[in-house]
């Protein structure tokens, strides 16, 4: 995944490859700046899989680097999708869901994603995390305030909005779960930008009641819904799902009082 700012790109690349990861690999040239890896001192070839340093490693590059950057880095109107990004490493999140407005003001405030191994010091293994809209640490102003502002702006607009999970499918990082591959990562995004996910058939996912849809092209339909695609046993699964909402809840205790019920309702039901 790659963050754009106005000038550069800023992208992890642990186990960068030419196959997974094109643009992003062919980014990397003289004029990119490159954090935490090993490289050939002789030849300067990089080893993207040695992670003998940190798996937190990174890569700088000017924008126009990427092939099919648009230039300059700007819109002349709204947005039509919202999209919150998340990584599940409990693999009990779904891929893609489509949020209601209420939905976006809880997980807008919930902020939730997992610390990774070797992206901080003394990090191990996944451990869930919860960050106010994304960036608890900069908020000037109570979350509620910009959550509200966020979910008028996507009424006002008419914009869709999404929770997009790059994480584990097929169960967590210690029950036989895998990355969710960025191929289809880029289908979801590609099918949101596109208009057909807005127009595609929806399910409800339970203790979470998120709408998730039942087929993307370019992506398996039994990864959709985490149930289907969990390789655990159904108690496991359960377990995992109720582990998590249960996070979630004790999280949104602190912003309950000036949350609406309907918002307080977007949220996992047990």
């Amino acid at each position: 995944m790659t963050i754009l700012t106005q000038s550069q790109c800023y992208a992890k690349c642990v186990n960068l490859s030419a196959e997974k990861e094109p643009d992003i690999f062919n980014a990397i040239r003289f004029g990119s700046v490159l954090e935490n890896v090993v490289f050939d001192p002789e030849t300067r070839v990089v080893d993207y899989d040695d992670t003998t340093l940190t798996e937190n490693t990174r890569a700088a590059y000017p924008i126009e680097y990427i092939s099919n950057a648009k230039i300059p880095c700007i819109s002349s109107r709204h947005p039509s999708n919202i999209i919150l990004l998340c990584c599940d490493a409990r693999g009990v999140l779904p891929v893609i869901s489509k949020l209601t407005p209420e939905q976006v003001m809880y997980h807008f405030i919930s902020g939730y994603t997992s610390k990774m191994a070797g992206t901080e010091e003394g990090v191990t293994e996944p451990i869930a995390t919860f960050s106010a809209c994304f960036a608890q640490p900069f908020l000037a102003l109570s979350p509620m305030r910009y959550a509200k502002m966020l979910a008028e702006k996507i009424t006002e607009h008419k914009a869709n909005a999404w929770l997009l999970n790059t994480g584990w499918v097929g169960g967590s990082v210690v029950k036989g779960g895998r990355r969710c591959p960025l191929k289809y990562t880029r289908a979801i995004l590609d099918s949101i930008h596109s208009g057909e996910l807005a127009n595609a058939e929806y399910e409800t996912y339970e203790v979470f009641n998120l709408h998730i849809p039942t087929h993307i092209d370019g992506v398996p339909s039994e990864i959709l819904n985490p149930r289907t695609s969990w390789k655990a046993s159904d108690d496991e699964f359960t377990m995992e799902v109720t582990g998590l909402a249960q996070l979630f809840t004790k999280n949104f205790d602190k912003y309950s009082d000036e949350a609406t019920p309907d918002v307080q309702a977007a949220g996992p039901v047990l």
